[in-house]
């Protein structure tokens, strides 16, 4: 694994990237160790802490050999990056949800529905699927406050316990998805590093197994 760069998610996914990273004997990082600096090294890891949907971007280009990327990051941004690993932390669900009592949450998808989203190119796929007209309104703040005022006819967004649907009076019309963090990896990096890419993905695979477990036992 030495000599690897490996892109790591801020925000949500971090402390279990963390965790993982330590567990498969890769290195040993925390919030701490980066409020130093973006870039370090640990273990023979160069470990750049990026902003989660900035991952792939990074992969791609080849800044960094390696990442963790959430899979709705990689739904929304389709980089040319190979998805090598699921790390099997971070579960979400990226669902449509709509107000209590709504025509859509009583089943009634005829007309075109107003969407809002942080994921506008996931939420296109998915109306296109299905086939139905939906205007997609792109939002970076909270997206349930579109439904709650009446700006959208419903959401599209990701959950992990559906608390805040719940406590916005919206319910769970469909689910589009289910997302975890993946190990990524640069293509070329596969060809000209794939001793330590391959050694990189087997400890995360056995240590991702190993956490699962225990999380089932």
């Amino acid at each position: 694994m030495s000599g690897l760069r490996l892109a790591m998610p801020a925000g949500a996914l971090f402390d279990g990237a963390c965790e993982l990273l330590a567990a498969a004997g890769v290195a040993r990082v925390s919030e701490a160790v980066f409020a130093r600096a973006l870039m370090i090294e640990d273990n023979g890891t160069t470990l750049i802490k990026v902003r989660p949907t900035d991952i792939p971007v990074y992969v791609e280009m080849g800044a960094a050999d390696c990442g963790i990327a959430g899979k709705d990051v990689l739904w929304e941004s389709p980089r040319e990056c190979y998805e090598l690993v699921d790390l099997r932390f971070g579960s979400c669900r990226m669902v449509l949800a709509a107000p209590e009592g709504s025509p859509l949450a009583r089943g009634d998808w005829s007309g075109s529905l107003r969407v809002a989203t942080k994921y506008p190119e996931s939420a296109r796929r998915y109306f296109a699927g299905l086939s139905v007209t939906a205007e997609i309104i792109r939002l970076h703040g909270s997206i349930e406050l579109a439904a709650i005022t009446g700006m959208a006819d419903a959401v599209f967004d990701i959950t992990a316990t559906g608390t805040t649907l719940r406590a916005n009076r919206l319910v769970e019309v469909a689910e589009a998805g289910r997302s975890t963090a993946r190990l990524v990896v640069n293509h070329a990096a596969l060809k000209t590093k794939s001793d330590a890419v391959n050694a990189l993905a087997a400890a995360l695979r056995l240590a991702a197994a190993s956490h699962s477990d225990e999380g089932a036992a």
